[in-house]
């Protein structure tokens, strides 16, 4: 049997477990050694360190939740009878504990932690000794034994049986700092999450808010579907793409930034309410707000507008938040963020006039332009129409002033090329977007369903893609197609999954709610 030890030289001074400083990578390859060496020796004796499995019948929280000690006068603490059984379960020793002839360990496994005992009497010399030199700090073992009440009061498994399971060569990050390395806990999560139960909580967590959402969009007769992720055409939304080749069909294709354009042909073909619960790509920055690629829920129901939809969404979000949360208020950085009142709507415009202490003459085209200077809004053009100056003084003085949930509405009709315009006011659209904590969540609008108009906005975003707008549509001939089969009046939301866990787990970053966030190579 061969086994390959990482050098030092070859690691190029990284820090292979989180845990500072780096002058503790000459330890750590040694015990790496050290443990290497153990499985040969337990080679020797004829035992396998990775063997084939064993039964497990419990959790570590099963083990404990059904202990029920003797209360009767006189008597010792000790299981009752209809408790005393034997369980069988396997986890990661997470700490080891020698006194002579017995051992106490720390194992863990799905459900949270057990302490268990290991006496010499019991388990047989052989068996000990194989325990006490060949066992170490994460290591995965199976145990077999009864529950007991330590004299601290703990809830412990007396250990009959037990055999190695699979052998760890490193140790783990230290017990009490956890992962030091931010980069480490990114990339080789498996150790985060083996040290850190918070974070296996936060992700835990994340789950239920999905499934809350899954769960809520099925009990409103929403059918739930899968659209590709390859599209050969750029569209759904405005962002920059990542292109990728097909080697058969001698064809570039877009990772999709949204997979609206798919989810519209879908309610074409009678499927009036939809919904998809997928990963988008965007080639832009990576920031606490930004990662390339992304969870999005995106539904469309047919025969409803936006105020419906914002509506809808809000209920959504208070139902996520009553399942997943311990209050209405949750806890956000600095703030608290009341889901338990009426969000706020308000207009683009008077957005702007609320929180750039401007007047409604300051946003006038002969004017805005000195506006724009006057608050230190960003344009990437500056020749760019009305519309995208109103977005561009938006981001500058009223988005992270959003703190409450609150829904912006009445977006120019040139930053919104797939909704449909108000019907009172031709100039914006019937769209909104939701801010909370200085964070767009949700965005939603009426859908342009007229193929007629959605043909002319197409041929104005080919027209600014060729001026240099890497962000433009494509015109899509056979979306043109599909609509001329009759969209009905459909209105479409799509939610930000990943900033929405961020605000129910009061996490600043959005690495730290993606499992394997996007990083730079070594």
């Amino acid at each position: 049997m061969e086994f390959f030890i990482i050098k030092k030289d070859a690691m190029n001074n990284e820090n292979i477990n989180g845990q500072e400083p780096i002058d503790n990578v000459e330890q750590l390859l040694n015990e790496h050694e050290t443990r290497v060496n153990k499985v040969k020796e337990i080679s020797k004796l004829g035992l396998e360190s990775w063997p084939y499995r064993e039964t497990v019948d419990s959790t570590c929280a099963q083990v404990k939740a059904e202990f029920v000690p003797e209360t009767e006068k006189g008597c010792e603490n000790k299981p009752a009878k209809e408790a005393e059984k034997e369980y069988s379960l396997a986890g990661r020793v997470i700490t080891i504990r020698l006194h002579g002839k017995t051992g106490f360990c720390t194992i863990q496994d799905r459900s949270g932690r057990l302490q268990i005992y290991v006496k010499q009497d019991i388990v047989g010399d052989k068996e000990f000794d194989f325990f006490k030199d060949y066992i170490d700090i994460g290591d995965i073992v199976w145990v077999s034994g009864k529950s007991f009440l330590t004299k601290t009061g703990e809830i412990t498994l007396k250990v009959e049986k037990f055999k190695l399971l699979s052998k760890c060569l490193y140790p783990l990050p230290e017990k009490f700092h956890g992962i030091a390395d931010i980069e480490i806990k990114y990339r080789q999560r498996y150790l985060d999450l083996i040290s850190s139960p918070e974070t296996v909580e936060k992700f835990k967590k994340r789950s239920k808010i999905v499934r809350t959402m899954r769960n809520f969009l099925d009990s409103n007769d929403f059918v739930e579907v899968e659209t590709p992720m390859l599209h050969p055409i750029l569209g759904g939304a405005a962002a920059k793409p990542f292109v990728t080749h097909h080697n058969a069909l001698d064809s570039d294709f877009y990772l999709r930034i949204a997979p609206e354009l798919y989810l519209k042909r879908l309610v074409i073909g009678g499927l009036e309410r939809v919904y998809e619960i997928n990963r988008n790509f965007r080639n832009e920055g990576v920031s606490t707000k930004h990662n390339p690629e992304f969870t999005m829920l995106e539904y469309y129901t047919a025969h409803e507008d936006y105020i419906f939809a914002m509506a809808f969404l809000q209920e959504l979000m208070k139902k996520v938040v009553s399942e997943t949360c311990d209050s209405m208020i949750v806890k956000f950085g600095e703030h608290e963020i009341d889901f338990s009142k009426p969000f706020e709507i308000l207009s683009m415009q008077d957005s702007i006039l609320k929180y750039g202490d401007l007047k409604k003459e300051d946003l006038l085209p002969e004017n805005i332009d000195k506006t724009i200077k006057l608050k230190g809004a960003k344009l990437d053009n500056i020749n760019c129409t009305l519309g995208y100056k109103l977005a561009a003084l938006f981001d500058a003085v009223a988005e992270k002033n959003l703190i409450q949930p609150t829904f912006i509405t009445e977006y120019p009709i040139d930053i919104s090329p797939l909704s449909k315009t108000c019907p009172n006011n031709p100039e914006v659209t019937s769209r909104f977007e939701l801010f909370i904590s200085g964070m767009e969540i949700a965005n939603g609008y009426n859908e342009l369903n007229d193929p007629f108009d959605q043909a002319e906005r197409f041929k104005k975003q080919v027209e600014a893609k060729e001026s240099g707008d890497a962000e433009a549509h494509e015109y899509d001939h056979d979306f043109i197609l599909a609509l001329e089969h009759a969209l009905p009046p459909t209105v479409g939301v799509g939610v930000g999954i990943d900033r929405f866990v961020m605000l129910l787990t009061d996490t600043t970053s959005i690495k730290d709610v993606i499992l394997f966030p996007t990083l730079k190579k070594r």
